[in-house]
């Protein structure tokens, strides 16, 4: 099946996005997610995505994984577990055109966040954020439900590890282990949904030296591009194309490369399996 070459310079893009913000360009990844339901339908977005960031999570857990501090993640997880569950049965409740609305709108939510986050330390230099027992079990749960409906819960944890107070390493090396986790334990669900298919993992292939080069790109320059810039245009970037997913909902209806001719075998992940 034939990919039009303006689908396949979104994917690309989407691609060398999640590369470049795993291993330098912290926050900057969330740009890839709605620009890839701008290609394929927003549920099958999520099973396309979710592959490319384990790529990107191994290459940053290569660089940083002497850095995490683990008595950080194993007050997050558990509840982060609890909020995948929940995101799960949530998919169930929606179609694809809601899915695609519901991304847009938590992108949003989370851009005014880093907003309001970034506000604040530019005013004071310090974030007043609750560090009580119910605050990682709250990020926990809202990071597994956005997590696993929309594979966009880096802006949550960042806040929580901004609570923490953590060094630049362990800040990097605490966040790539937890996104590892987390996205592999979510893959037997998006299996189970039918968002990953064997025809979804052939095209996660293609665009796995991308990832790769991004991620490359992202640990190289990150030392002389000025971050702050960079991820300002990101977020402006974002933004629009969330709202555009929010207003206006477009399918550009671009079929995903099949293993074999039939696709009554193994459906892409541009379509859902039949209920």
């Amino acid at each position: 099946m034939q990919i039009s070459p303006l689908g396949w310079c979104i994917l690309f893009l989407a691609a060398a996005i999640i590369g470049f913000s795993k291993t330098g360009f912290t926050g900057v990844g969330i740009l890839a997610i709605p620009l890839a339901a701008m290609v394929i339908p927003a549920k099958a977005s999520t099973g396309l995505i979710l592959p490319m960031l384990l790529v990107g999570d191994i290459m940053a857990v290569a660089i940083y994984r002497r850095h995490a501090i683990w008595k950080y993640l194993v007050k997050l997880m558990p509840c982060a577990v609890a909020g995948i569950l929940i995101g799960y049965a949530l998919l169930d409740m929606v179609n694809d055109r809601q899915l695609k609305v519901i991304i847009g709108a938590i992108i949003l939510t989370l851009l005014t966040l880093s907003w309001y986050r970034n506000r604040a330390l530019a005013k004071t230099g310090e974030l007043h954020i609750p560090q009580n027992w119910w605050f990682p079990v709250v990020i926990g749960v809202l990071g597994g439900i956005v997590t696993m409906m929309a594979n966009a819960a880096g802006p949550i944890l960042i806040i929580y590890l901004l609570a923490m107070r953590l060094p630049k390493h362990a800040f990097i090396g605490t966040g790539a282990w937890y996104f590892l986790l987390l996205n592999a334990f979510k893959v037997p669900f998006f299996w189970n949904k039918g968002l990953i298919t064997p025809d979804s993992l052939f095209f996660n292939l293609k665009l796995a030296p991308i990832i790769v080069a991004g991620g490359f790109a992202g640990f190289y320059l990150v030392k002389f591009v000025p971050e702050k810039a960079f991820t300002r245009i990101a977020q402006v970037l974002t933004a629009i194309a969330a709202l555009q997913l929010l207003l206006s909902p477009v399918n550009l209806k671009l079929p995903l490369p099949s293993l074999d001719n039939s696709s009554a075998t193994h459906p892409s992940p541009g379509t859902l399996p039949a209920k």
